[in-house]
């Protein structure tokens, strides 16, 4: 069979993926687009509005929720890089040295980012519950019980380690597969010349892990800015307690859905661009960033 029709053969299999690409990725992108033009009436699209949603988006009221719900999602952020994404690092250098099991370990680790973000959510509120709950159970006779969640100064915190316990697998799987990759030739010639274990790991194995620790950050911080489900299941579409759980997700979701503002629609969707411009923006400069130091 000839290159070319080698080649065409190859696209035809691609079609079915693109059509489904283009149904429910690009299409929805430049309808959402082009609603955040418009005002709305209910369902109703009642004229071009211009930038008058955006400009929405930056007076006083919203922007009071806007701000604190953009902080949240970077302290998720900033929570998973130092809590998940280490201890991921730290079991799958672990993992590394464990001849038996290992597989089976890993699948442990991986179980529960499978699992519906809602599922888990529902499931940590009942673990976690002050008045029925196991964990604070088993943490009263220590005087440690409190309101995990329905503390505002806790409610962060509870639902970035609910965060980790979830997805921590995913990195630990990406820098296993890094780890794999790393010649042992070279920590058996630094130990050849004096290095210690620790002195192997900091200058050899750590400097050449940085391009899956860069795959780990871009994927961790647009997990991060993200999410909804989660958060949803935990405290609520209004962010309890106090708003202390609030994010950007969540914010779209009340504007949508839960408002009674007859132009929710292009408030969303002005929302929802902000949304995805930002993420996008972020992430490409992030990205150029951590590719050139790696």
């Amino acid at each position: 069979m000839a290159l070319g029709a080698r080649r065409g053969s190859s696209y035809l299999f691609l079609i079915p993926a693109f059509l489904l690409y283009s149904a429910f990725v690009i299409y929805p992108l430049f309808t959402g687009l082009s609603y955040s033009f418009f005002s709305w009436k209910g369902t109703l699209r009642a004229g071009f509005a211009g930038w008058d949603n955006y400009a929405g988006l930056l007076a006083g009221p919203f922007l009071d929720q806007l701000l604190p719900a953009l902080g949240h999602n970077a302290l998720l952020f900033v929570g998973t890089m130092l809590v998940q994404n280490t201890l991921g690092l730290a079991f799958a250098v672990a993992l590394s040295r464990v001849r038996r099991g290992k597989r089976a370990l890993q699948t442990m680790f991986a179980l529960p980012y499978l699992v519906n973000p809602l599922v888990i959510g529902y499931l940590w509120t009942l673990l976690l519950s002050p008045a029925f709950g196991p964990v604070n159970a088993l943490l009263e006779p220590l005087g440690l019980a409190m309101p995990w969640l329905g503390d505002p100064d806790t409610a962060l915190p509870t639902v970035i380690l609910i965060t980790t316990w979830q997805w921590v697998g995913f990195p630990m799987l990406l820098f296993s597969a890094a780890l794999g990759g790393i010649p042992p030739e070279y920590a058996e010639a630094a130990r050849t010349d004096g290095a210690s274990s620790w002195q192997v790991f900091l200058r050899i194995t750590l400097p050449l892990l940085k391009p899956a620790m860069a795959t780990v950050t871009i994927l961790s911080f647009i997990g991060s800015m993200g999410t909804f489900a989660l958060v949803y299941a935990l405290g609520g579409s209004n962010g309890a307690p106090a708003g202390a759980t609030d994010v950007l997700g969540l914010l779209f979701y009340r504007t949508a859905f839960a408002s009674g503002d007859v132009n929710a629609i292009g408030t969303s969707s002005a929302l929802a661009v902000f949304m995805f411009t930002f993420i996008f923006g972020s992430t490409l400069l992030l990205e150029r960033v951590l590719r050139r130091r790696a």
